[in-house]
Formats: structure tokens, sequence, C-alpha cells
């Protein structure tokens, strides 16, 4: 096991890899174990870099997830919102053929471990405002409005 730290604009980022999956991406208030990089960990710093300076969309590293059966469903769903876009946590229930499930969407998110690279701060409430997100509601608004200006500079 693996666990290596990034240093964001906003915030500090926990990364935990095994040999062959990222495990965990979180954000996280300290450095709480010595760093030890692997060349996985090394990759997924590579790339929260670049997606933090605009120039990656999309993350393409290998993901471990660890959840229920309707966990994964959500987790998979969040995979397919297009960067610098949002939806609800209905539409999301809605997608994993769930509708009346709004509430189990929005723990399920709260339990993505892989913050930013299953992109959970896409889905916003109904009324289109900003709630729920395990890293704060105030990094939740920089990462959209970040990724909806690097939209309108390409």
């Amino acid at each position: 096991m693996y666990v290596d730290y990034y240093k964001s604009l906003i915030g500090l980022i926990k990364i935990v890899c095994d040999d062959e999956y990222v495990l965990e991406c979180e954000f996280v208030d300290e450095i709480d174990e010595k760093a030890c990089e692997s060349s996985l960990s090394a990759e997924v710093k590579k790339q929260l870099k670049e997606y933090f300076m605009g120039k990656r969309l999309a993350f393409d590293l290998p993901l471990k997830l660890k959840g229920t059966s309707f966990q994964l469903k959500v987790w998979n769903a969040l995979l397919q919102i297009p960067y610098g876009q949002t939806c609800t946590y209905k539409d999301i229930a809605q997608k994993v053929d769930h509708p009346k499930a709004v509430r189990a969407v929005g723990m399920a998110n709260n339990k993505n471990k892989l913050m930013i690279l299953i992109p959970c701060h896409r889905v916003i409430g109904s009324n289109n405002k900003m709630v729920g997100y395990a890293g704060g509601i105030f990094k939740k608004q920089v990462l959209l409005d970040y990724e909806k200006s690097v939209l309108e500079s390409l």
C-alpha cells in the first residue's frame, strides 16, 4: 500500500494506491502519515496537475471501486458526467434505474473515496444549489467554476 499527497490550489489531496489500482483520492486537512510514492501515485499526481492546469479533461487511471452494488452503479454513472457539466442527484437516481433513491445517491456520493477522479462534485441539487460534497461546498463550487472556465477558454 502506498500513501502519497498532492498539494492542489484548493487543498491537500491524499492518494492511496496498491501496485495496480488507485484506491483513494480525497481532500485532507493535513499529512497524517509519511508519504511513500509509487509509479502509480506519481501518475495520479501528474494527471491531477494536468487537470488543475486545464490540460486534462478526463482521467486515465486504474481505479478500484469498493462499495455496494448500488454505490458502484452510482459511481459509474458519475464517470459519465461530462467535464464542466452538472446533473442532479435525481438525474443520477434515474440513470441507475432507482428514480426514488435520490437520498441514497447522495449517500453514495458521500462514500466516494476517489474524489475528482470520480466527479461527484458535478452533482448538484435539483434547485441548482450546491449541496453535499465531502470535500466541502466551497471546493465543489471552485471545481465547477474552474471546469466551466477551462471549457470557455478552449
